[in-house]
């Protein structure tokens, strides 16, 4: 029997498919390069090669895309079809669940996965990523602690688990030791750009504008190759320190460069630039013709049905661009009753709603409203969406309705909350400043 990098059978597998999947695993492992390609590569060598075809479904599901979706279920279906082993049974039983839009219950069969297969570096990845989707920062953490005594340097991949669990360490306020974990990662695979982006979060996190921005700059040849998936992310990054740093022209020259020049069509990337454009945005930039082409490229992915957390993004886009009709029909999906629906579908409503009707009620004036649902709707945290710097375009919305809507002692509190995390941030000085000014009058 064939065995991966890890020790773990490969039914169906051969040694020429082996090199293969190992190669797209890799390319998995850093997000660069071509693991569809290397995947497809090793179908081919090996049509009945069971965990090649778990990987393709794992890679097209988790990214988010409604026809990235309908390919995963296809992929599943003909996994289903081969001769698989237990382990291989396991990961067919979590992307039933994953593709079904039940996001939670595919991350806990993953949890169980893990424990029993503690060496099965897909499993952990895929796990870690569903724990990011629905922003379970305890257990980004505590999925790898779970496992980490059974790996060591000896291990393959053993400086991906480092790197995830740099990330988990970070999304739980352990700042020291997710900063040290990830540079060891980086030490041992400098290529990492998981374990690279977990030590900017800490930066971020810390507001610590001036280091991020060293530290992005003198690593910026490790991850801003045209074949790395996280660049986008990573100039990303690069552009919040900008805005800590009062550099709101750099931060506007990076979306025009880098961030979006390319036009990118992958909903990450997409996430990205809303998001960086909405904050531009709240600093008094017009930004018109960026919002019109992004809102453009949205309509493939915005569906109200399969993400919410991406759609929410897309209606920044559509309001930046003045397509009501399009917010309009997020709202809608996303009030929709759907009887025995799926957990996504929990999400939209519980959870995306009100913070997608707090975004509007924002773009359109009336600050009142806005506050109200994003007073709520901020605490997300183990629903949907991403990392805490992603999020904390929900709490700097909220501040900037309650300054603009004279919201006094509402403005104090939340202006006292972000100066207690990030001090020397020049956006939550000037929030401080407007507030101060406010008082005087």
């Amino acid at each position: 029997m064939v065995s991966d990098l890890q020790g773990n059978s490969l039914s169906g597998a051969t040694t020429a498919a082996l090199d293969l999947y190992e190669g797209a695993n890799r390319a998995f492992n850093l997000y660069r390069g071509d693991p569809i390609g290397l995947i497809d590569g090793a179908i081919q060598a090996a049509p009945d090669f069971a965990m090649a075809h778990i990987l393709k479904a794992y890679l097209y599901g988790v990214a988010t895309e409604p026809d990235a979706t309908l390919e995963a279920q296809a992929i599943l279906a003909r996994a289903k079809t081969l001769s698989l082993d237990e382990r291989e049974m396991s990961h067919i039983g979590v992307l039933e669940l994953l593709l079904a839009g039940n996001w939670t219950a595919a991350a806990l069969a993953l949890d169980k996965h893990n424990i029993n297969y503690p060496l099965d570096l897909v499993g952990l990845q895929c796990g870690h990523l569903m724990d990011f989707y629905r922003a379970c920062g305890r257990n980004l953490r505590d999925r790898i602690t779970r496992v980490l005594p059974k790996w060591s340097a000896a291990v393959p991949g053993y400086s991906i688990v480092q790197g995830m669990y740099a990330f988990g360490l970070e999304e739980c306020g352990d700042y020291g030791r997710a900063e040290a974990t990830g540079r060891q990662a980086i030490a041992l695979e400098p290529l990492d750009c998981w374990a690279h982006h977990a030590v900017a979060h800490v930066m971020e996190m810390q507001g610590r504008a001036e280091d991020g921005v060293g530290w992005m700059r003198t690593r910026e040849a490790c991850w801003s190759g045209e074949d790395n998936f996280f660049r986008v992310h990573n100039w990303w990054h690069l552009s919040l320190y900008h805005l800590d740093l009062g550099n709101i022209d750099e931060a506007l020259r990076l979306y025009d460069g880098p961030v979006r020049a390319d036009r990118s069509q992958v909903a990450l990337d997409m996430v990205d630039a809303s998001a960086l454009l909405w904050r531009l945005s709240l600093l008094g930039r017009d930004l018109s013709d960026r919002w019109q082409e992004l809102a453009e490229v949205w309509d493939q992915h915005a569906d109200g049905r399969l993400y919410p957390f991406n759609d929410w993004h897309a209606v920044m886009a559509y309001l930046g661009s003045g397509r009501d009709q399009d917010v309009e029909r997020i709202v809608t999906a996303f009030r929709a009753e759907q009887g025995e629906a799926p957990e996504v579908a929990r999400w939209a409503r519980h959870t995306g709603l009100p913070l997608v009707e707090g975004f509007v009620a924002f773009w359109r004036g009336d600050y009142a409203t806005a506050a109200e649902r994003l007073q709520g709707a901020r605490f997300i945290v183990n629903s949907f969406g991403g990392s805490h710097a992603q999020r904390d375009i929900i709490d700097w919305t909220l501040t900037e309705a309650a300054v603009r809507g004279g919201m006094k002692h509402l403005a104090e509190a939340l202006v006292n909350e972000r100066q207690a995390l990030k001090p020397h941030s020049r956006v939550n000085r000037g929030f401080l400043t407007r507030l101060h000014q406010s008082w005087s009058h």
